[in-house]
């Protein structure tokens, strides 16, 4: 229970930091000038050094341990969230936001380290996704709590008082959470990019990977980049009711994750519902791409959905997991989070640069809002139909 409890207080921060921007993407575009390529970018910037810390992360809680991996780790997180607060320019920014990817970089895998190792498999996808699904309180508090924070006491202070909680969450993590016994190994026989190059041999999982690149992406890019600005420019939301929908979509986010591990084990396997989550989610895309007229009730509805249909995340995990052996548990686990956080990350700067090009070429906002929906629901539509030649089970 308290090595859940510290996992779960760390993870709070690392969904918080992956959707903050889209809440105060307004005050960044008044206060430092970021239009949507710049915002793309910055929230891109989380992604890319987040999926990169993936395979250090791995070898170094297969020889290190979660503890130490994490605790030092989110000290970098909490130096960037600090920066973040005292910026003003896109430089600064762009390194804060690499700095706080670092810091949340390792909380997930560790817990799922874990969980896989001292967890029974059928265990695996219900304490997974009852930690996504928990920790999309973080979601949550950057939505409406953080539009009124930033109204009442600005986003700096804000951003302040969520770096140094985030401190108090490392510290935490140091001084109580406790490693599981190591695994043997033959030392000398293999490294870290020679463990990376096996897992990409493993042809049963070639068509899992472009899943998890695509289908946690999609939800990430609306949620973390574009719900608020989608809102704002074509509808006239704002900022508080904006921040609600938000907080609607964080809920169908933390509901859905809830629901994977019961419904995983209801359905005997993990891939069968991931396929139907996937195939929901891109049907709502292509609902916000060809539906333009919707009313803002509805489009709340649909986002909504999204957040709960989309975030199949520990679903897809869960499947992938025991294709791993024990010794390559920590690697594996955080190879696939590799893809699907760098597919978020590269979705985010993609679209933000089709954004600035669009409305510089005189496209109107919703139809170019129409063209980025369209486009992410065409994506995990094809990565769906390579995931269907998938197996089940090794």
């Amino acid at each position: 229970m308290l090595t859940f409890a510290l996992l779960l207080f760390a993870y709070l921060f690392s969904q918080f930091f992956r959707s903050f921007v889209s809440i105060i993407a307004a005050d960044l575009t008044r206060d430092l000038g970021f239009g949507p390529a710049e915002l793309g970018w910055i929230s891109s910037a989380w992604f890319a050094a987040f999926a990169l810390a993936q395979f250090p992360i791995g070898y170094l809680l297969d020889t290190v341990g979660p503890r130490r991996t994490m605790a030092s780790l989110m000290l970098a997180g909490v130096a960037g969230g600090l920066l973040f607060a005292l910026s003003n320019s896109f430089a600064v920014s762009l390194l804060a936001m690499a700095l706080i990817g670092i810091g949340c970089s390792p909380v997930l895998m560790a817990g799922l380290y874990i969980f896989g190792r001292t967890a029974a498999p059928e265990r695996f996808a219900m304490l997974a996704s009852l930690l996504v699904g928990l920790g999309n309180i973080g979601n949550l508090v950057a939505a409406t709590p953080l539009a009124y924070a930033a109204e009442t006491i600005g986003w700096r202070v804000s951003m302040a008082a969520v770096g140094m909680s985030m401190a108090v969450a490392a510290l935490l993590t140091f001084l109580f959470l406790s490693d599981p016994p190591r695994v043997e190994r033959r030392e000398g026989k293999t490294s870290m990019l020679g463990d990376v190059l096996t897992i990409m041999r493993m042809r049963a999982l070639w068509f899992v990977f472009p899943i998890h690149v695509f289908s946690y992406a999609a939800v990430a890019t609306e949620r973390g980049l574009w719900i608020g600005p989608f809102l704002e420019s074509v509808h006239g939301v704002e900022a508080i009711a904006r921040g609600n929908i938000a907080f609607a979509m964080s809920v169908g986010m933390a509901l859905g994750a809830l629901a994977c591990g019961p419904v995983a084990r209801l359905m005997g396997e993990a891939k069968k519902p991931a396929v139907i989550a996937n195939f929901v989610t891109l049907g709502l895309f292509l609902m916000l791409g060809f539906l333009t007229a919707m009313p803002v009730t509805l489009i709340a509805i649909v986002l909504t959905g999204i957040g709960f249909f989309g975030l199949s995340y520990s679903l897809l995990l869960s499947h992938g997991r025991p294709f791993f052996p024990d010794h390559l548990l920590g690697r594996g686990v955080t190879f696939l989070n590799f893809l699907a956080i760098g597919g978020a990350g590269l979705m985010q700067a993609v679209t933000g640069n089709v954004m600035k090009g669009l409305l510089t070429s005189g496209t109107t906002p919703a139809e170019a809002y129409a063209v980025i929906h369209t486009g992410i629901g065409l994506a995990i539509l094809l990565a769906l139909l390579l995931y269907l030649r998938a197996p089940a089970r090794p």
